[in-house]
């Protein structure tokens, strides 16, 4: 048996023609940059996120740069970012000639640890950018209390957890991305919501910004060629918008499949004691965009991940070297705090296949393998 890490081939098969119908339809129009497509996807977005605006761009990357731009930092500020994630979060923060301060995550979340940023707030700090990691929303309550204290902003990088909502302790709900001043998210094609290309958005509940956002994104411009700051050029395609409308319709189905094989997962492998398996928090749902697994001893990871591939299973490590760790920040970053539990997970973590096309006895393979392999190797 053959596994695959993400069955996109499998997943356009199963709305093919609402797609294909999509996609001919912005081909007889010809209207391929700003078509109306791209204004449709934009308010079905909001509508299903109970976002005021929704402001679509390439991709993620420029929607974290774009929103850092909106928000007017100046060279030498200091941006706190989680050490354990993909470089684009703390990418666009150097790009920017700003300073990433890197701190920790929790060893079973993966998100960012809410006393750390405190520890790491100075005079020149002027923003913080939780990340989403793998799936559910960090501790957005308590982040939001510390931006209010200090008069923070709050970028979130919810890349990985569009669909995912956090629970605050009055009864409110808010989707990923809704809860900070910006929230920044990928539709890189193995999203949980992906296109068929790159794309990204923004989401903003003050108007205002939200202007600031769009204009930035159009070359500092309003009105088209008078230019009232410098911005940059970042669109969404209309293809790739037409796309994603046809794909948002099934997000929660989707975002369903992923979190019922996670629990499947969970069944499966219950009674391994090698492998510490993933945490949902109790003020968040989980979209599982990652099934993530720590091994307790790191030695065995990369083993694992071989002895998988011989089996026809993959396995993916997001991510091998932290932050702190990357040469390209070596001289920019600064940190406050030990970096211990992403360096921990750094050599330690391991994601399995899940994706909306896995059926139960593909799972059931990888478990067996995984179950087969710490047999015969303890």
């Amino acid at each position: 048996m053959v596994v695959k890490m993400l069955d996109l081939n499998g997943q356009y098969e199963k709305i093919k023609q609402e797609i294909d119908s999509a996609i001919q339809n912005v081909l007889n129009e010809a209207n391929f940059i700003q078509g109306s497509e791209v204004r449709i996807f934009e308010n079905n977005l909001a509508d299903y996120l109970q976002s005021k605006s929704v402001i679509s761009c390439a991709n993620g990357t420029d929607a974290l740069q774009i929103a850092m731009m909106a928000l007017g930092f100046q060279r030498g500020d200091e941006v706190i970012v989680p050490a354990f994630t993909y470089v684009a979060t703390a990418e666009v923060i150097a790009l920017l000639g700003l300073v990433p301060v890197l701190v920790d995550v929790y060893p079973d979340t993966f998100n960012i640890r809410v006393e750390d940023i405190v520890k790491s707030i100075s005079a020149r700090t002027k923003a913080i950018v939780p990340v989403h990691l793998f799936g559910q929303c960090a501790n957005m309550e308590a982040i939001m209390e510390i931006a209010s204290k200090y008069s923070l902003y709050v970028i979130e990088d919810c890349a990985q957890s569009l669909g995912a909502v956090y629970r605050f302790k009055n009864g409110i709900t808010k989707f990923s991305g809704t809860i900070g001043h910006i929230g920044c998210t990928s539709f890189f094609p193995s999203k949980n919501l992906g296109c068929f290309g790159d794309g990204g958005a923004m989401f903003a509940q003050d108007e205002l910004l939200a202007q600031k956002l769009k204009m930035t994104a159009n070359h500092g411009q309003r009105i088209k060629y008078y230019h009232d700051v410098i911005g940059c050029n970042s669109r969404l395609d209309t293809i790739q918008a037409a796309i994603l409308d046809v794909k948002l319709r099934h997000l929660d189905s989707y975002a369903l499949a992923r979190y019922e094989a996670a629990q499947y997962y969970k069944e499966l492998l219950t009674e391994l004691q090698d492998v510490l398996l993933p945490v949902e928090s109790d003020f968040s749902t989980h979209v599982y965009h990652q099934f993530t697994i720590v091994l307790k001893d790191s030695s065995k990871r990369d083993k694992l991940k071989e002895y998988l591939a011989e089996k026809g299973v993959p396995g993916m490590i997001y991510y091998p070297l932290p932050l702190n760790r990357q040469k390209a920040f070596e001289q920019i970053s600064i940190q406050r705090v030990p970096l211990d539990n992403s360096e921990m997970l750094a050599n330690s973590v391991l994601s399995l296949p899940v994706h909306t096309e896995l059926t139960k006895e593909q799972q059931q393979f990888v478990a067996m393998n995984i179950i087969n392999f710490f047999k015969t190797n303890n």
